[in-house]
């Protein structure tokens, strides 16, 4: 949520930053300045006759003491009149702050200033590729054929269980997702990382701190009897670990890691983009988080986007980073990078991991403050990232490496797996 200090001062460059992300904040802005300017007035006319009101309790003492007992009582009527007045004006302070809240929180975070404007992913720039594309045979095939050959993912199976979006995986898959899973957190760790094992549900609380409610209310599968939700990556819980916590300056840098399952809803959603594993409701990753001191926040951001590619660098797989343009950035983020690997048997490129910079976007949501060396109390950055996940990671995997004898398992992870090859 964007701090109201920011909107008053600099409503002329929030409307046009927000442009670029082609969402007209002009209206909203507007609206946000005139319940802002009303709910200083009350505040101010109740802080005026509050000291009125203890100016005149302190006279009203005195007159008392000096036997002035009619004088008093006439002052008493003024004191009176003010309780009412007061108890007026602090429930339009409160309706005031609702109604400014209500505003701010469908602004999303501006978008930095060298994120670019567009529409979609279409217009993301690709900033670097890594890595060589394998040269398949034309009999090379898409994952979900090769998870039916080596009966090692049951989709079939799993939509009988639950449902589409939720498949069963077997045997060396399995093993393979496990081994993913402890590489990814071992690497994590190496990195300075602190390893937390997180709630899969989550509160309304949590949920709204990192910007997932309202926006992403329809995306996420909700439990009604207790207004909890499941969480479509461990950043909620992560991120939500120091919400109204103040951080101490040496604190920091905090990096925090987690493995878990996450679940999203995917609402819209269809065609050849959800097949097989390219987009489930139901999935597991390995997420970093960090919560850094606002001028350290975009050199972190580099530092995480090349951590991300040294794994992906290490599982042997060509992939790209891509800069994400104003329509295509998350609600909360203010700059994102996307790593996407090759999947050649389908040829297309597949998002394995969004890094992204919230600034004090999700901090000022869940007041997640530091306070530097000057004693002075300042809202923290929070960033986060992808590290990484696995059903396109695994789809990737099985479709660069596989042979006429079956599909190789890259060298880093055979002390994981126990196994070479899939056959």
């Amino acid at each position: 949520m964007l701090q109201i200090n920011l909107v008053r001062e600099n409503s002329q460059l929030i409307v046009d930053r927000l442009k670029v992300r082609n969402f007209d904040a002009r209206g909203i802005v507007e609206k946000i300045i005139d319940v802002d300017a009303r709910r200083r007035e009350a505040q101010k006319n109740l802080d005026d006759n509050l000291a009125e009101s203890k100016s005149l309790a302190r006279r009203i003492g005195e007159l008392y003491k000096s036997g002035k007992k009619e004088e008093a009582e006439k002052i008493k009527e003024r004191t009176t009149r003010l309780k009412h007045i007061n108890k007026d004006l602090q429930q339009k302070l409160e309706q005031y702050k609702v109604d400014q809240e209500d505003l701010l929180i469908r602004l999303p975070n501006i978008p930095h200033e060298t994120v670019t404007p567009g529409d979609s992913e279409d217009d993301n720039q690709v900033v670097s590729e890594s890595g060589t594309i394998p040269g398949l045979t034309d009999t090379a095939l898409p994952h979900w054929e090769l998870a039916a050959k080596f009966d090692i993912v049951d989709f079939e199976t799993g939509n009988k269980i639950t449902g589409a979006g939720f498949p069963l995986y077997k045997g060396k898959v399995a093993k393979l997702q496990r081994a993913l899973v402890s590489f990814f957190l071992d690497k994590a760790m190496e990195a300075g990382y602190a390893e937390y094992q997180v709630p899969l549900i989550v509160n309304r609380d949590s949920a709204f701190g990192t910007g997932q409610l309202p926006d992403k209310d329809g995306q996420m599968y909700h439990i009604p009897s207790d207004n909890l939700f499941l969480i479509p990556t461990s950043e909620v819980p992560l991120t939500n670990i120091f919400r109204d916590v103040i951080l101490e300056e040496r604190d920091f840098p905090v990096k925090c890691t987690a493995y878990s399952t996450c679940f999203r809803r995917e609402a819209g959603s269809y065609g050849k983009d959800v097949k097989g594993l390219n987009r489930l409701h139901q999935f597991d990753k390995v997420e970093i988080v960090q919560v850094v001191k606002p001028e350290e926040s975009y050199k972190v951001l580099d530092e995480m986007v090349k951590y991300v590619g040294k794994l992906i660098d290490l599982l042997e797989l060509p992939y790209r980073i891509t800069k994400l343009c104003g329509g295509d950035l998350g609600f909360a983020a203010s700059m994102t990078y996307d790593m996407e690997v090759f999947s050649t048997a389908q040829k297309k490129w597949l998002e394995v991991s969004s890094i992204s910079n919230f600034e004090s976007f999700q901090a000022n949501r869940m007041k997640l403050r530091y306070r530097d060396g000057q004693g002075k109390i300042n809202l923290a950055h929070t960033l986060n990232g992808s590290a990484l996940a696995l059903p396109r990671i695994i789809a990737a995997l099985l479709e660069n490496n596989q042979t006429e004898n079956g599909i190789n398992i890259p060298g880093v992870l055979v002390p994981y797996t126990g196994f070479e090859i899939i056959n």
